[in-house]
């Protein structure tokens, strides 16, 4: 599963990615999503806990879905050095520095591919 920033912006100043699942060369799904707050795009997404940055780019081990109070949350543990911690997927509005489905339904969607086929890592390509 792959991760990356877009050019494009919602109606609020969010920046939006394109979260997407991939066997070999063939996409199965793809989902919008949000990461960082308008405000935060541009700051250290890399060794500042706290601020709202966007996830930074790299290698992450990809937990399995569990209930969060009405939430679902993905955990997303770094396979690189970083002072970031407790970052996962889940949904939000805003985006704060994790991974967000604004949409319930592809929450749901992409909470299921996981389960299904044990997906067990993600990569934020930019």
């Amino acid at each position: 599963m792959s991760a990356r920033r877009t050019e494009d912006e919602r109606h609020d100043g969010e920046r939006l990615w394109k979260l997407e699942l991939h066997q070999d060369d063939r996409r199965l799904a793809s989902w919008e999503a949000v990461s960082g707050f308008a405000s935060s795009q541009s700051l250290d997404r890399r060794w500042s806990p706290g601020n709202g940055a966007p996830l930074p780019s790299g290698n992450y081990s990809l937990g399995l879905p569990e209930a969060l109070g009405d939430d679902i949350w993905l955990t997303l543990t770094p396979r690189f050095e970083t002072t970031r911690s407790g970052l996962g997927i889940h949904g939000c509005n805003p985006g704060s520095g994790c991974v967000c489905l604004p949409d319930r339904t592809s929450l749901e969607a992409l909470a299921s591919w996981v389960q299904t086929f044990q997906i067990q890592s993600l990569t934020v390509v930019n």
